[in-house]
């Protein structure tokens, strides 16, 4: 099967950028309260001793993964740019790292406790959501969930270069009323947003910023026809 245009960009780019890119966002996260206590809420969530693991998709060097494992989450990354992955390797050589894409992901039906997609969906074309996230939910358990972090708007701005380095790469601005339909569309239920402006260390031009904690409805049959 063919890839998508769009996945052998965001590849190709992050293939150029990875070291740089992991250099520059090192750290980020101490200044990024509301950020934490996010990451902080869905590690309460997905912790106890039937939870099943935590895939961090489009994960990047591995700092939301390393986080996530220093809250007591039995997580591990998934990122489409191999040099990524192996940027995350070096990085972190306790955890476990793979390359894969989200949308079809190496991962049999309904065994993951939770998916954080922390901004790895901003490069997705709009129409393409609702398509992955069903795979999302195709992979979470019965009552697993989901934190999606995202940029809130309704716009596509195109890179040329970034993090030092010429590229050709979308970014997607998506409306969190929209998005809520896509996940919904999906058979994921929204349980809990947060929207911020953009805080004292990042341009005005990168603007809000929305957090999403969802989940895959547990499903109970009728008992006796009732």
């Amino acid at each position: 099967m063919n890839q998508p245009s769009y996945l052998t960009a965001v590849r190709e780019a992050y293939d150029s950028v990875a070291v740089a890119y992991a250099e520059l966002l090192r750290g980020e996260l101490a200044t990024k309260p509301l950020d934490r206590a996010m990451l902080a809420a869905f590690a309460e969530l997905v912790q106890g001793p039937d939870v099943g693991p935590v895939a961090d998709l489009g994960c990047g060097p591995g700092r939301i993964t390393a986080h996530l494992r220093s809250l007591g989450v039995d997580a591990f990354g998934i990122d489409l740019s191999p040099e990524m992955v192996a940027v995350a390797r070096r990085s972190h050589p306790e955890l476990r790292f793979e390359e894969g894409s989200m949308t079809a992901l190496d991962v049999e039906d309904g065994t993951l406790g939770g998916i954080v997609a922390w901004y790895s969906t901003v490069h997705t074309p709009p129409q393409m959501l609702p398509a992955v996230f069903a795979e999302f939910h195709r992979v979470l358990a019965p009552g697993g969930r989901l934190l999606l972090a995202f940029k809130a708007g309704d716009e596509r701005r195109h890179l040329d270069r970034a993090y030092g380095h010429d590229l050709s790469l979308d970014v997607y601005w998506t409306s969190p009323g929209k998005t809520a339909e896509s996940l919904a569309t999906a058979g994921l239920t929204v349980d809990a947003r947060l929207i911020r402006e953009p805080d004292e260390h990042e341009r005005p031009r990168q603007g809000r910023q929305a957090f999403f904690l969802a989940h895959k409805p547990v499903v109970t049959s009728a008992v006796g026809g009732r």
